[in-house]
């Protein structure tokens, strides 16, 4: 009687995810759905108890060293650091810039590409990929854990050869009743004219996540991208029929804005608007039968 009455519940969740997505309203992760570690094996692990390793972390979207334009604010990865076995991506306005660059704020892109001399990184095709984190407070800005392959920007009407994946966005931080709110979106064939993209789902964080951690991660095989939240499955797609070839992973955080100018905050130094993405670990598993 137990399992037919989590199987009932399970369905109606499932169909009340469906309809509240179609009418843009965010959802909750099922507990009855959850992610199945037993058919994977750990083949990836961060858990940033000294500091960042540059061979598997580089800068994404950014020159050694150098700092590029990232919307309203300025990426550089010297601004990350590790403390208390945790690596930090902070949102700094610095007076005097970095990395070549002026006064700005600057925050952080770091990814698992291995495009930097040195870097080994770290990419995978299938499997599962999860990190556990506190988001960022403060409002016109989003914090990322996504993957990612240069192929993304192949144009050929298929996510096959690329895809990126958003496994959590973050963005809506005192925006009620969105305020717990993160998403996941697929994205392929490039960001131009031609780029095809679908925002799967919206859903609900219980408790406070800009002072609690949860985890998110995604389960990704050769038919379909699984979500979950603290291993609570809450969405799923196989949009752009699902990448087939290996991703690395990135985290981020990113201002609103154009040419490092924000667009919803002061474009000067205020301690108060300062704020950090914390990140506990960074674990991805491969299907025990991929091995």
């Amino acid at each position: 009687m137990h399992g037919l009455f989590v199987k009932i519940v399970s369905f109606l969740l499932s169909i009340f995810s469906m309809l509240a997505l179609q009418a843009r309203n965010p959802t909750f992760p099922n507990p009855y759905k959850k992610v199945d570690m037993s058919k994977f094996t750990e083949t990836f692990s961060d858990e940033f108890d000294g500091d960042i390793d540059y061979t598997v972390w580089g800068d994404h979207h950014a020159a050694e060293g150098k700092s590029t334009v990232r919307r309203g604010s300025y990426w550089n990865k010297n601004i990350a650091y590790t403390e208390n076995s945790n690596l930090v991506i902070p949102v700094r306005y610095l007076e005097d810039g970095m990395g070549g660059t002026g006064a700005g704020w600057y925050t952080a892109g770091l990814d698992t590409s291995g495009r930097e001399e040195g870097s080994t990184g770290f990419s995978q095709k299938f499997g599962y990929f999860e990190t556990r984190c506190i988001l960022p407070k403060g409002a016109d800005l989003w914090s990322a854990f996504w993957l990612m392959n240069n192929d993304v920007g192949n144009i050929d009407g298929s996510g096959q050869d690329g895809t990126e994946v958003d496994i959590m966005e973050s963005a809506f931080y005192g925006r009620k009743p969105f305020n717990n709110v993160v998403y996941c979106n697929l994205h392929y064939d490039g960001y131009g004219e031609e780029h095809r993209g679908k925002q799967v789902c919206w859903a609900y964080v219980k408790g406070n996540p800009y002072e609690e951690f949860n985890t998110y991660g995604v389960e990704w095989n050769e038919n379909e991208y699984i979500f979950y939240i603290n291993g609570m499955e809450y969405a799923r797609s196989d949009f752009g029929g699902v990448c087939q070839n290996p991703l690395y992973m990135i985290l981020s955080v990113e201002m609103s804005g154009a040419d490092g100018v924000t667009s919803g905050r002061d474009n000067s130094a205020n301690p108060d608007l300062e704020t950090e993405f914390l990140v506990d670990y960074v674990k991805v598993y491969q299907y025990n039968d991929l091995l």
